[in-house]
């Protein structure tokens, strides 16, 4: 590891020092006016093409709303379900793009949408396993229609995300590479570091606004645990270091760093570790979908127990205790609720987690496939929803409360602080 970081801080050293352009004050503006979740309306200001030297925790505290563009850009020939078949199959000569799974086309007018609607951090969930050849060389056509939907959301002045998404899945025997590395190690990282050379040169020159995302989900469990996390600890290092050696903008760029499998419990176990970054620009990616009955499986309808409540507390009080109050931001990068379950617990469930880490600082990304936001009319299929998520990262001091949902009702205006106990308790 030494061998490794000594050269990296003398890069860093050399770049840092001769480069004084690489990152402005921004003229007294703070970098919460930099982003304020739609037009900026600071006269004679321009958004700044370099970096703004601003702390991760900064970065994580300005996200207000973050939004997950599911369900397009990660869409391959993949195993979804785990039955050994696979659930989406290209035509002759089709190549998997962002509607292969259904989905309208990402445009410039989805991603305007949102961040009028107050939703200021997307991250693209994107998969490259169908569009590298056996090198990690990246389709040239891949990466410019990546490029193209970046900009739709950078230029709409949001934070972004670029991620490495179906490369890290389960389904090895379809596509799937990284876990490979249980078993051959060198080439996995060989081609890990290739694919990250590319998008990070290709990025270079975005400034502080866009984020990269080491992997997505990843665990190794045909290994030992001890070997697992190793495991894992050694390719989000070498993920920081790839791009730390690109040099530019991507020295002082925020990097997301995924936990073991993106679980909050394992990743609190003392076996994981956040790679070294002389930057110290690191942020920790988890997820939560708990109860997955609830969250994933669509078998449970409702949500709200005392049981479940106080498990989304333990949570967050974790993840609060292990890494933020130890100077590690976190976001929850991914959280959610299938369309057709029940809609005052969906809503519920998303506002108390958005609070909860709101008051915790920490950010949340919701998942959204195009069930919340239409991505062919650009139209609201959830107002409440989104209603909800605006409340919980308004700043005001309130307990979000479970509102049964009637015919009639409207959840697009506060919650009265009076609100009874009776109404909004669930039994357990």
């Amino acid at each position: 590891m030494k061998r490794v970081l000594l050269p990296l801080m003398a890069l860093f050293v050399f770049l840092t020092g001769c480069s004084g352009n690489t990152s402005q004050s921004s003229g007294g503006i703070t970098p919460d006016q930099v982003f304020s979740g739609g037009a900026v309306s600071i006269d004679g200001y321009e958004k700044p093409s370099n970096m703004i030297d601003i702390s991760s925790q900064q970065l994580v505290t300005n996200i207000r709303i973050g939004w997950n563009a599911g369900r397009a850009l990660e869409s391959c020939s993949a195993d979804l379900d785990g039955d050994g078949n696979v659930d989406f199959v290209p035509g002759a000569g089709q190549v998997p793009d962002d509607t292969f799974w259904g989905s309208s086309p990402l445009t410039e007018k989805y991603f305007k949408t949102l961040a009028d609607s107050g939703i200021n951090a997307v991250r693209l969930p994107i998969t490259w396993r169908e569009h590298i050849d056996p090198d990690g060389s990246i389709n040239e056509a891949w990466l410019n229609r990546v490029q193209q939907v970046v900009n739709y959301a950078y230029d709409s002045g949001m934070y972004v995300i670029i991620t490495m998404y179906h490369d890290g899945a389960s389904d090895t025997d379809f596509g799937a590479w990284i876990r490979n590395a249980s078993t051959d190690r060198n080439s996995v990282m060989k081609k890990y570091d290739r694919i990250w050379s590319q998008i990070a040169e290709r990025f270079i020159t975005y400034n502080e606004r866009l984020l990269y995302e080491s992997m997505n989900s990843v665990e190794f469990p045909d290994m030992e645990q001890d070997g697992a996390y190793e495991l894992l600890n050694s390719l989000n290092q070498q993920f920081v270091n790839t791009i730390r050696m690109t040099g530019g903008n991507n020295l002082r760029r925020h990097l997301v760093i995924s936990g073991y499998g993106a679980d909050i419990s394992e990743t609190c176990d003392e076996r994981f570790k956040m790679p070294e970054d002389l930057s110290n620009k690191c942020i920790l990616s988890v997820h939560y979908y708990i109860p997955k009955t609830f969250c994933m499986d669509g078998i449970q309808d409702n949500w709200g127990s005392n049981a479940e409540k106080d498990w989304m507390d333990s949570r967050v009080e974790l993840l609060r205790t292990n890494f933020v109050d130890n100077g590690i931001p976190v976001i929850i990068s991914e959280y959610g609720a299938p369309s057709d379950s029940d809609e005052s617990s969906r809503i519920y469930f998303c506002e108390k987690l958005t609070k909860l880490c709101r008051d915790n600082y920490i950010s949340t990304f919701l998942w959204d496939d195009g069930s919340v936001l239409d991505r062919k009319s650009d139209e609201w299929k959830e107002p409440e929803l989104l209603a909800a998520l605006r409340r919980a990262t308004s700043g005001n001091a309130y307990v979000p409360k479970k509102i049964p949902m009637t015919e009639g009702t409207s959840l697009t205006e506060p919650i009265s602080e009076e609100f009874t106990d009776e109404q909004g308790a669930t039994a357990d």
